[in-house]
């Protein structure tokens, strides 16, 4: 079975699909920004991810969080809650760590599973 790659470029692709699990990183565009608008960029992108890889939000199967601060867990706990599907939500680790970006608060690591169609 071959493997897929989404935008690859040298150093990364922006989607990987293999025997129908894509594997994909979002990172906020503007770090210049407070935590709730970087969630919310890395949000969008991970939709715009799925829907370029024949996926949904309700088809992910996991998410590693990387946060910056254990301080901003309550604002992603809420904007996660609010963008999840009902009934949907994936396995997820959340991890404290130090991002290369200083102004980088978030990093998400998703797993999601690919219409057969895709394949």
């Amino acid at each position: 079975m071959p493997i897929q790659r989404l935008n690859p470029t040298p150093r990364w692709s922006d989607a990987t699909i293999f025997n129908g699990i894509a594997h994909f990183v979002e990172v906020p565009n503007n770090t210049q920004c407070p935590m709730d608008e970087q969630i919310a960029q890395i949000l969008a992108q991970a939709e715009a991810t799925l829907a370029a890889i024949g996926s949904d939000k309700s088809r992910l199967l996991s998410a590693t969080i990387y946060l910056t601060d254990k301080n901003n867990v309550a604002t992603l706990n809420r904007a996660w809650e609010t963008w999840l599907p009902g009934g949907c939500a994936p396995s997820r680790a959340c991890i404290l760590v130090e991002l290369l970006d200083p102004a980088m608060l978030v990093e998400i690591v998703f797993v999601a599973a690919v219409s057969p169609e895709v394949n």
